[in-house]
């Protein structure tokens, strides 16, 4: 029997990690087996393998489990007595998150269907998916570009199409204002740069700013040497403020992208990189700063299948090319996954699995 392998996770820290080896999968009725090719990692990633994805209620990881969700990879097989379908042996696909979220609203049934938790991830040489939870990809990405997609882009494409329909954000000369440089700020730049809307970056890095201004950013600002961003950002649309915020720091950040969003305008809340509990006593409650301005809060947490497809259509239209950092070899898998938790990274980390 041919032999896979795959890296595995108790959820007990990223010192942890372990290669293994596994025996080849066998696609079922209406599932493909893939030859993964290429695996991007997300901050996600590194809070599953150190045991601190915990705020999704709903969501019970098994105690080991292959990690990671997003891949970019070459079908190999198709099950018996696969209906046919767009799918066939050679196609070159890329994962959905959670492959049963294929329309609308996400729920809880659809978030346990998550890959690398509380299913079984990518991060692995080959792996059987049905057929409805990967999409073809554009040929002229690559296949270190294609692997970016799921998590990063998707929840860029709906932080800023997700309440509208789609082209309308950034159409009418928006302003968007994205937090920091990771994969889902720099997707959000590109494509709301695509949309030409007016886009405000931050970072605590010159070199990273001048990176995202190379890729379009219309203003950048050193949240470091300038801690009062809030203010810089009101001054850059003199007083009209962002009309869609990237708000990724959490408990740090929050209070600020209030007092900086437009009126009427939308915070996405994607991340919490600074923390996920406030401190006592810092800010005003989280009411008061809606009503101030009228502004919508939103979680965004990924996105549906249709709305990747339709995401696929504009970054071909507009020869989106995803901004990859760095590529780690597979067995490099727990370096690259330190490397992104530290934060030195632009864009995406990518591990190539398999040539």
């Amino acid at each position: 029997m041919v032999k896979i392998k795959q890296w595995m996770t108790k959820q007990d820290g990223l010192d942890y990690l372990m290669i293994t080896e596994g025996e080849m999968p066998v696609p079922a009725e209406d599932e493909v087996l893939v030859e993964v090719r290429t695996v991007s990692l997300n901050y996600r990633d590194t809070e599953v393998v150190m045991g601190l994805y915990t705020h999704h209620k709903s969501v019970n990881s098994p105690p080991a489990l292959v990690p990671c969700s997003d891949m970019c990879g070459v079908i190999l097989a198709v099950g018996p007595s696969t209906s046919p379908g767009p799918l066939k042996v050679g196609d070159r696909v890329v994962s959905t998150f959670a492959p049963k979220h294929l329309t609308g609203q996400i729920n809880a049934e659809m978030l346990d269907s998550g890959l690398g938790g509380p299913n079984p991830g990518v991060l692995t040489t080959h792996r059987v998916f049905p057929t409805y939870g990967l999409l073809k990809v554009p040929e002229y990405l690559t296949d270190e570009e294609v692997c970016t997609l799921p998590i990063a882009s998707v929840t860029a494409w709906m932080s800023l199409n997700g309440m509208r329909p789609m082209g309308q954000a950034g159409g009418n000369g928006e302003v968007v204002l994205l937090q920091g440089t990771g994969g889902v700020s720099i997707a959000g730049l590109q494509i709301a740069n695509a949309a030409g809307a007016t886009t405000i970056i931050t970072s605590s890095s010159d070199a990273k700013l001048a990176q995202a201004k190379a890729l379009g950013a219309t203003h950048t600002i050193n949240y470091t040497t300038n801690p009062d961003w809030e203010l810089e950002v009101l001054k850059i649309t003199s007083n009209y403020g962002a009309d869609i915020i990237f708000e990724l720091g959490g408990a740090r950040t929050l209070r600020k992208s209030f007092d900086c969003v437009a009126f009427g305008g939308l915070i996405d809340c994607v991340g919490y990189l600074s923390g996920k509990e406030d401190d006592p006593g810092d800010r005003l409650n989280a009411n008061v700063l809606a009503l101030r301005r009228n502004v919508t809060l939103k979680g965004i947490l990924n996105g549906p299948k249709d709305r990747f497809d339709e995401m696929l259509g504009f970054y071909e239209e507009h020869g989106i090319r995803p901004a990859v950092d760095k590529v780690f070899s597979f067995e490099e898998s727990k370096v690259a996954l330190k490397y992104l938790f530290s934060g030195g990274h632009f864009g995406k980390v990518v591990v190539r699995v398999n040539e």
